[in-house]
């Protein structure tokens, strides 16, 4: 580590030989990161390649979109990318989870049964099933589709003989893959593959569903590898790469991405229409790029969870741990800790840095949310960002960080600020 960050940013040296120790502890680890992201960027480059992506898919369309070579390419490029037999690139998904309602909804028919199999699904989502707002909302509950859940294990783990049950003449059975708000282990392609298994035993018909935000690029292979019907992400997450203003992508069998289609267009037109006005150079670029920012943020969480738990606070994941998403949560005691962590962050941010995150009532959750996120583009979480509810356990789920030098100075800032509240002790 240059030590001569600590002058540009006031960092205690303290920190600094700490940082260092964690570089130095996570050497291998960031090996092993570096070989997966090569792997991975040769994956885009070939479908690139073999989809003949051209300077024409780069111009836009405007009205009904007819005729979008740049939109269809897309299309192909995030199927051959994600082992899928089509895929549905918007930049109208306003979010991963609008990506995900759309899939839901053009899926899903009244008297369906739906089934999340890894516990509850994350807050914003709660809503669109119905389990939580008001009846009469529209919800998937409104139109008659039954909802069930499968917890999970204790330890985080699924409970892979009450998935075989559960599923028993449903009609999804759903997987998320990130932890969302909670402790338990993001999941893995192997974790991921067990459970659809464990699924199809118990109803080979079932549509295995994945909301695979956060994971996209984490490992060799994605959940449309090992068995699943669909995968729904967003493109201010993984796969936009941080060059992606906008957008989500759903992904996996022909006949489920042309029934999505037609929730978010309409019943007969489907892909065929939607301009795509200047976004499609973007997306693209996004894409490229993708594997290697990925690559970035896995390394500042490593650093992050490696420096963190020598500072005496329990994080997870480690730097040895198998990964299924960009996340490192750290358990920061009370909500002082996790303000002053939260304003650390902001203060290592390219956009922003002057601003002091504060909680508040963020539309689709239940508790106040504070966010420390200076992004070029807003909300993009595969930008270094950091982000709780204010409740216990007071832990702070971290994500990002497009270049590894920032994400790891935005960290160490964090530390450093808790130093200057008198919140920590070296």
């Amino acid at each position: 580590m240059n030590t001569n960050i600590s002058k540009l940013y006031s960092i205690d040296e303290r920190i600094i030989s700490l940082g260092s120790k964690a570089e130095e502890i996570c050497r291998d680890s960031f090996a092993r990161i570096d070989e997966n992201a090569e792997y991975c960027g040769a994956k885009v480059l070939k479908a690139f390649a073999d989809n003949k992506i051209s300077e024409p898919c780069f111009y836009g369309s405007t009205g009904y979109g007819y005729g979008d070579i740049g939109r269809d390419a897309i299309d192909k490029v995030f199927a051959q990318v994600f082992d899928a037999e089509d895929a549905l690139v918007r930049f109208n998904f306003v979010s991963g989870t609008h990506a995900l309602s759309v899939a839901l909804f053009g899926v899903l028919r009244t008297g369906d049964k739906f089934v999340s199999i890894t516990g509850k699904p994350y807050d914003t989502l709660e809503e669109v099933i119905g389990i939580s707002g008001n009846k009469g909302n529209g919800s998937l509950l409104d139109y008659g589709v039954e909802y069930g859940q499968v917890d999970l294990n204790d330890d985080g783990t699924p409970k892979l003989d009450d998935i075989t049950e559960a599923v028993k003449g449903a009609k999804v059975a759903y997987i998320q893959r990130s932890r969302g708000y909670s402790l338990r282990p993001a999941f893995t392609i192997g974790d991921i593959e067990r459970m659809i298994q464990a699924a199809k035993k118990g109803n080979p018909d079932v549509i295995i569903m994945v909301d695979n935000c956060y994971g996209e690029f984490i490992e060799d292979r994605e959940p449309t590898s090992v068995g699943a019907d669909l995968i729904i992400g967003s493109l201010i997450k993984n796969a936009g790469g941080g060059i992606a203003r906008t957008g989500g992508y759903i992904a996996g069998r022909a006949d489920l991405v042309k029934l999505c289609s037609y929730r978010l267009t309409c019943v007969g037109m489907g892909k065929e229409v939607g301009c795509t006005l200047d976004m499609n150079r973007e997306i693209l670029l996004g894409l490229f790029f993708a594997p290697d920012v990925v690559a970035n943020a896995v390394k500042t969480s490593c650093f992050a969870s490696e420096l963190f738990t020598d500072l005496g606070f329990v994080c997870s994941p480690r730097k040895d741990d198998l990964r299924g998403d960009i996340i490192t949560a750290v358990q920061l005691l009370d909500e002082e800790h996790l303000t002053a962590f939260c304003r650390g962050i902001q203060k290592g941010a390219p956009i922003d840095s002057f601003v002091t995150p504060e909680a508040w009532d963020m539309p689709g959750y239940n508790s106040k949310v504070i966010m420390a996120a200076g992004a070029f583009t807003m909300g993009a979480s595969i930008e270094l960002s950091a982000d709780a509810p204010i409740r216990e356990p007071f832990a702070v789920w971290m994500q990002g960080g497009i270049t590894y030098t920032s994400g790891k100075i935005g960290v160490m800032l964090a530390a450093q600020e808790m130093l200057d509240s008198g919140l920590l002790s070296l």
